[in-house]
Formats: structure tokens, C-alpha cells, sequence
């Protein structure tokens, strides 16, 4: 026997999760809604099945195939135009020459096809309508029958007053092939309102049949959670994929369940799916392929779909989140909120009940959303950040888009240009330089391929080579599932927020030059960089008057790739040196990364017991560091700049230095006393960067030190051979630097801040400051009589931030509240 399935619905009250999907392919326990039909008839003996389909017709198309991977035979029948429940079925007539079943392919059922059959041949129907039972029928079509279960009339969406029947429609029917008579060609035909009133009227036999066995109309939000309630809950006979590890608990293929999890059942974990410690999986949950559920997550009565990323201390509550959704630290989703494909959540979000959020939709961190995203994307993310383009690697950074990235980057190159590119020691950093590599070489674009190098060794290449960029692949520093790729350009700096935005609109266009075969970009790998690099280092400083200091040095290498460069510099510079951490590795670095303080403190230990003239810890990408003294005591980051600058002024009067305008005043104080300058600069990198080569010396606040006739960018090991030349120019000692230092004090604060308002807190800073002096170099920066306050909103995040300085901690921190809290009272 034959049966048609109807899988041509849009499925609109089931939107946001219906946007870009058919309803019928909705995943209902991890299988979607038309599988389950397509099994439940197969086991009913229906091996021959047409399927009409209308809406986003390929998705069913491409899944199914044939049938044959199902155990059946399926065809397809499509209408350009919606027909109607008959109309539709009327489309696939010359497939139907004997009786056949008709059934929704979007309701979630188990009753006895075979016995249904049974009924309506025993009865000699013309045609027959599976009838249920419900509490509320309400909401369905009433039929109601005689004594002898042939159908008297139909009530379609009664009111309460009209409900003489608890019987309903479920859209079941088994018919006859002359029930074509009744259907005109090409029209929109409903079988409940069109076809059966009028086979009644010619006194055709029409039976309800009364079923047993679940029943549910998967039409809306509600009834899609209800109805994995109820697969859960055993009530509804369906096959759920994956081991049962424990009553209730489904484990799905490949899936890695860290054993300090919680899981209390009934959930179900889909294949590949990774549950890590802490994770709180409470019951009526069910999770798709390939999900990965982060630390101390909680999740309850709530689906997520496949690929979705739940991160760390993440709160789910009855809700549905789409296919591959991302969710950053903390956010919270509450009772019947909907989010569709492909949303992004930020850090701290809240959104609250019953709010649908449109596929594609970002949500800002901190955001409070009460009411549904369906046009507008709250403050959507710009890819570029301060780091280049980061994400969480094969969440945000995939192999597709890491290619798609390269391929916008290539064609804003000249076709022919040169791009050096390096890694760090991981894998996903390797797996994403080849995608990279690929990206470039079809725009065009010829590859210097320095493999495993640290950033300023990838910048010394670019700017010493033919290359018209850069770009690098590796972990964010402090997290190991996060990757970042770095763009720079021909002089080794960051690119600037020009080519920055050149890059996103040819994304957003998907505007890339296509080279021809013949004109695909070569790779090459650069032969002696590292010895280039080492060679223009030792020329840089006065190598005999070092060699002379017989400087003794405990480093930390952080397993990074400075191992690799580190050694034969100082080998040069004849250094005794005390190396920890030696080899490039990238499990030891992610290790090393987690115990910063710690090693550092080994460190210092190292310098005093050898009796060694200074330490520093490197980071593994080779770009900042940790200076520790003679004494073996750490310099924080205000002092190790401090301490810097004085001995640049003192080496060479006159200095000129860049300094970001959120750096302490007495920065400028050393400097002028020396007669030398301070140049302030924006707080972004690239910005320190770019005014880097117009002045002597620069730094971060973080630890990053710029040489500008080495090479414009942070550079640790130019800083230790900087370092060591300095000291022994000066013959001072950096025990003797520290003691010398003043001691400042600088306040900060952060103020949630929606984007929109970002404008409007700048503008009410701009009047407070009027009748003031003030440094407009990033945000406004208001002068006191004994320090400043710095108000700048954030480039990333929705977030303004307030630095200030006093002359006491407490009037530090007291001045910059005073500020935070005007923003407050502004924001409301």
C-alpha cells in the first residue's frame, strides 16, 4: 500500500526555528519530525511513499534521497504554488492508483497504521479520518459520528458552545483513488473543508475511526517542547539514537561526558556532543550532534540544536536554541525563549521569557532583551578586534571561513602580491594556516610560508621581505579554545582599521577575485628568516659593550616558539643564560599559561640563588614579558614601563616617547626631566604601532615594548637585548631603577553601556569637560591640578571605561567612581 506524506507547510507558527528550515525536518530527539513519520510507516509495511513538499523542498530532497537508506521507496511531488492539504495530494495522483494513506509529515504519532487500514476496509469506506480523543479540541476540527463510526458532519474550530465531540481530526486518512473526482486540478483544495463536506453530500461513505496511541500536532513552539517532554517520558513509542547509559540518559556516538558532569535523567546527548566537568544537565534536556556544553553550564527542559556552543556557567531554562547558536560565559536564556540558527549571545546576556530571536541575530554581552530580535541584530560584532579576527576555534573560526577570510584579505591585494604567514605550536593553528594558505593562493597571491615562528619574527620577515602582508594563526593567550589570525601590513604593523573595514564589506559581499588556473598563487618557504632575524638583531645594539657586561639571565620561554629564537641571539651576545621551559609545545604552553604568577615567582627564586642580573617570563608568541629584577623581584606592568623609559631618557636625552594617554603622568614627569617627550596615543595597538615609527620608544600598558628602529611592533626578545644594552650603557642595575621609581596611582572602572548610548555618554563628557583642559586623543581625557580622569567607551564590547589618577589610591578610585556613576545616572 501506498502512502503520501505532507511536508509542504512553512510551518510559520513554529518561526524563529522555521525560518531557514522546513517544519517537517525539524529535529524532534535528534532525528528530524519526517524521519520519524517515514520509520513509523515502514514498520507499518508502507515501502512506497510520495512526499509533497513546497517549502525549502531541497532540505527533504537531499536527506532522504531515494529512501533506500530508510528501508523504503520515496518520490517527490512539488508545487511552486501552497494547494492545500488535498490540492497537494492531488498533485502526486498519478503515483496513487490503488488506496492510499495520507499523513502530515510534521505531527509526532505512534498509532496503529496496520489496524487503521484494517478498519476502513472492513468497512468498505470510501475513505477514512484517524479521529483522537483530546481534553480541548477547541483548537482542532470536531467530527462527529454516528453509532456505527460513519462520519455525521464536521465542525471545523468550534467554540466551546458547539463542542459536541471530543473527537478530532488528526489529518490521517486512509482513501480511495476515485476521492480525485473530488479534487479540481491545480486548485487550492483543503480535505477538511472542501472535500469531505462534499463527499458526505453525494451520501459517500466516510468513516472516523477512533485511534489509540499518541497523537500530537507539532504546530507550535509550546507543542515542540511538549513533545519531547513526552518522548522522554516514554509516552509516545519512538526509537531515540545513542547508548542508554543509565535510566533515562542517552548517550549518542562519539560523545565525551566528563565524569564530574551531572546528568540526572531523562536527557538525551547527541553524537559527538562534549559535556565538560561542572555541567549541570537536568532533566527533559536534550542535546544535538556535536554540542559542546562548557564548565559549570546548567541546562533544564531545553533542546539545543546541532553544533550549538553552550560556554562556561551558561543558564538554559525551558527553552530552544537553534542550530549551531553560540552562547558566551554566563548568558542566561529563560522559559520559552526561542533563539534560531546561527544567533550569537554575548557574556552576561539575559533573555527573558517567551522572547524569539531570528536567526543570524547577534546579542550584545550584557544585554537585557524583552522583547523578540526579528529584523534588528543588537549590536552586531564587527570581526576585527584588538587581536585581529578571534574566535573559539571550529565555533567562530571554522576552516570555511578561515578561507573565506584569506580569500577577502587576498583580493584587497594587488593579484601577484606576497603574504607571509606563520603558526604557533598548536594544531588548529596549523589546520587553519593550510585553510588560509589555500584562500590566498586563489586570489592570486603567492605565500612566504615561515611555518612555526613567533609574531615579531612573522612582522621582521614581512617588513624585510617582498611581501605586502602578514598573517599569523594562533591560541589567544589565556585560552587554550580560542584562535586568533592576525593581519599585518607590509612593514610588519597591525593593519589599520581602513583595510580593516575593506576586508569586512568584500566578506559581506562575498566579493573575491577568482584567479584563473594559471595565475593561482605559488608558496614558498623563506630560507635562514631566523637567522636574518638574529644577525639584524645583534647589529642593533653595541654587541661588544655586552659582551663586556657578562650578563648572567634566567628566562622562561612558555614552551612558545621564542625557544627557537631566543638561544642564538643571546648566544651572540655571549649571555650566561638559565633557560626554563625550554621547547615549543603546545599542551605545556597551554599548561604554562594557567600558573603565570606562579612561574614567575620561580623564576625570580632562579635570579636570586644564581645570583643573575635579571629574569624575565616570555610569552609564548614572543611579544610581551614579565621583567623581574636583580633581587628576583617582579616589576608590574605600571613599573616595568616606568622603569623603561627612565632608562631610555637616561641613555639617550631628548627621547622621544609613545605612550598610551591612559599611562600615569609621571611617565611624562621622568621624561621631561631628561628632556625628552612624550607623544600619546590612542589605546588600540595598531594605533601605538603606527605612531611607533615616528618616535623612539613605545609601550603598552601591558607589557608590550616597541623598538621603532628594530622593527615597529612588540618584540620581547628585542626588549631583553634592548634591556641588556641599556643596563650596561647606564651601568645601572634594575633593583636600582625600581628603587628610583615614584609610586602612582591610578584607578579604573567599567560601565555597561549599550552601544546606542555609547555616542551620548561622549557627547554629556564633552560638556562636563568644558572650561577644562583635556587631551582628545581616544575618548575624553579631563586634567586635574594632581591627575586626570579618562573616560573611553570600549571598540568591542558594550562597555565605557573610566581611568583615573590622584594623588592617593583612595582619591584615585574616588574620582574615577564620581565619573562611573555620572555615566550611570546618564544611562538611566
Amino acid at each position: 500500500m501506498k502512502a503520501v506524506i505532507l511536508a509542504g507547510g512553512e510551518g510559520t507558527r513554529l518561526r524563529p526555528l522555521t525560518s531557514n528550515q522546513p517544519k517537517p525536518m525539524l529535529p524532534m530527539a535528534n532525528r528530524p519530525m519526517l524521519e520519524h513519520i517515514v520509520k513509523l510507516l515502514a514498520d507499518h509495511g508502507f515501502d512506497d511513499i510520495v512526499v509533497t513538499i513546497a517549502f525549502l523542498a531541497n532540505q527533504i530532497r537531499n536527506y532522504f534521497g531515494d529512501g533506500s537508506d530508510f528501508g523504503v521507496q520515496m518520490r517527490y511531488a512539488s508545487e511552486d504554488t501552497p494547494l492545500g492539504t488535498a490540492g497537494s495530494v492531488r498533485n502526486a495522483a498519478e503515483e496513487l492508483d490503488d488506496t492510499f494513506l495520507v499523513i502530515s509529515g510534521d505531527v509526532l504519532t505512534d498509532i496503529d497504521l496496520t489496524e487503521f487500514v484494517k478498519a476502513h476496509r472492513e468497512a468498505g469506506a470510501f475513505g477514512s479520518i484517524a479521529l483522537k480523543r483530546v481534553e480541548d479540541p477547541v483548537e482542532f476540527g470536531i467530527v462527529i459520528t454516528r453509532p456505527d463510526g460513519f462520519i455525521e458532519r464536521f465542525l471545523e474550530k468550534p467554540t466551546w458552545g458547539q463542542v459536541f465531540s471530543d473527537t478530532i481530526n488528526t489529518g490521517i486518512y486512509v482513501l480511495e483513488p476515485e476521492v480525485f473526482d473530488f479534487i479540481p486540478e491545480g486548485e487550492v483544495v483543503d480535505f477538511s473543508s472542501d472535500v469531505f463536506p462534499a463527499i458526505l453530500e453525494q451520501g459517500k461513505p466516510l468513516l472516523g475511526h477512533v485511534v489509540e496511541g499518541y497523537w500530537e500536532d507539532v504546530g507550535t513552539l509550546d507543542a515542540y517542547v511538549r513533545a519531547h517532554t513526552d518522548i522522554l517520558d516514554g509516552r509516545v513509542r519512538v526509537e531515540i539514537e545513542g547508548f542508554e547509559l543509565a535510566d533515562g540518559v542517552w548517550l549518542g556516538e562519539g560523545a565525551d561526558l566528563d565524569p564530574s558532569a551531572s546528568v540526572i535523567g531523562p536527557v538525551v546527548i547527541g553524537d559527538n556532543a562534549r559535556i565538560e566537568a561542572g555541567a549541570q544537565l537536568q532533566p527533559y534536556t536534550v542535546l544535538g550532534s556535536d554540542v559542546v556544553v562548557k564548565a559549570d553550564a546548567f541546562i533544564e527542559r531545553s533542546v539545543v540544536h546541532d553544533h550549538g556552543y553552550i560556554g562556561p556557567s551558561v543558564d538554559l531554562r525551558g527553552c530552544v536554541i537553534g542550530r549551531s547558536s553560540d552562547l558566551r560565559s554566563h548568558a542566561r536564556v529563560r522559559e520559552g525563549a526561542v533563539l534560531g540558527d546561527e544567533c550569537f549571545v554575548g557574556e552576561y546576556a539575559l533573555i527573558n521569557p517567551d522572547v524569539k530571536v531570528y536567526p543570524f541575530k547577534t546579542v550584545e554581552a550584557s544585554a537585557v532583551i524583552n522583547s523578540s530580535i526579528v529584523w534588528e541584530s543588537r549590536g552586531a560584532r564587527t570581526r576585527f578586534g584588538r587581536r585581529g579576527v578571534t574566535g573559539l576555534a571550529n565555533v567562530d573560526i571554522t576552516p570555511e571561513q578561515a578561507v573565506r577570510l584569506a580569500m577577502a584579505y587576498g583580493s584587497a591585494l594587488k593579484k601577484g602580491s606576497t603574504v607571509t604567514t606563520s603558526r604557533d605550536t598548536s594544531r588548529v593553528a596549523r589546520a587553519l594556516k593550510r585553510s588560509i594558505i589555500g584562500g590566498l593562493n586563489l586570489t592570486g597571491v603567492t605565500v612566504d610560508d615561515v611555518e612555526l615562528a613567533t609574531v615579531p619574527l612573522t612582522r621582521f620577515q614581512v617588513k624585510n621581505s617582498l611581501a605586502q602582508g602578514g598573517i599569523t594563526v594562533r591560541l589567544v593567550p589565556g585560552d587554550p579554545n580560542s584562535v586568533s589570525i592576525r593581519f599585518f601590513e607590509a612593514d610588519g604593523r597591525d593593519i589599520d582599521e581602513g583595510i580593516q573595514r575593506k576586508i569586512e564589506r568584500l566578506l559581506s559581499r562575498e566579493d573575491f577575485r577568482r584567479a584563473f588556473a594559471g595565475d593561482i598563487g605559488d608558496i614558498r618557504f623563506p630560507p635562514r628568516a631566523l637567522e636574518f632575524y638574529t644577525s639584524a638583531l645583534e647589529g642593533s645594539v653595541d654587541g661588544d659593550r655586552v659582551r663586556d657586561a657578562a650578563f648572567k639571565v634566567v628566562l622562561d620561554y612558555s614552551h612558545g616558539a621564542v625557544s627557537l629564537v631566543m638561544p642564538s641571539v643571546l648566544a651572540k651576545l655571549g649571555a650566561d643564560v638559565l633557560a626554563v621551559n625550554p621547547f615549543a609545545s603546545t599542551a605545556s604552553a597551554t599548561a604554562a599559561a594557567d600558573d603565570l604568577q606562579i612561574r614567575t615567582r620561580r623564576i625570580g627564586d632562579l635570579v636570586r640563588s644564581s645570583g643573575s642580573h635579571l629574569g624575565m617570563v616570555l610569552d609564548a608568541d614572543g611579544e610581551t614579558a614579565v621583567i623581574i629584577d636583580d633581587t628576583g623581584k617582579a616589576f608590574d606592568a605600571v613599573d616595568a614601563l616606568l622603569g623603561l623609559v627612565t632608562l631610555v631618557v637616561e641613555a639617550q636625552p631628548g627621547a622621544r616617547i609613545a605612550l598610551p594617554v591612559s599611562v600615569t603622568q609621571a611617565a611624562a614627569h621622568i621624561a621631561e626631566a631628561r628632556g625628552g617627550e612624550i607623544v600619546w596615543t590612542k589605546l588600540s595597538d595598531a594605533h601605538i604601532m603606527e605612531v611607533a615609527s615616528t618616535v623612539d620608544f613605545a609601550a603598552s600598558t601591558d607589557g608590550g615594548f616597541i623598538w621603532p628602529t628594530f622593527l615597529p611592533a612588540y618584540d620581547a626578545t628585542v626588549t631583553l637585548v634592548k634591556l641588556l644594552d641599556l643596563l650596561a650603557t647606564t651601568g645601572r642595575s634594575l633593583s636600582g631603577i625600581r628603587a628610583g621609581l615614584p609610586t602612582v596611582h591610578v584607578a579604573r572602572e567599567e560601565v555597561p553601556t549599550p552601544w546606542e548610548k555609547k555616542g551620548a555618554v561622549m557627547r554629556e563628557m564633552m560638556e562636563l569637560a568644558t572650561g577644562r583642559d583635556v587631551v582628545l586623543v581616544d575618548g575624553v581625557k579631563m586634567l586635574h591640578p594632581d591627575g586626570w580622569a579618562l573616560v573611553v567607551p570600549d571598540p568591542e564590547s558594550p562597555v565605557t571605561h573610566v581611568y583615573a589618577e590622584a594623588g592617593t589610591e583612595h582619591e584615585a578610585r574616588q574620582r574615577a567612581q564620581e565619573y562611573a556613576t555620572r555615566i550611570h545616572h546618564m544611562l538611566g
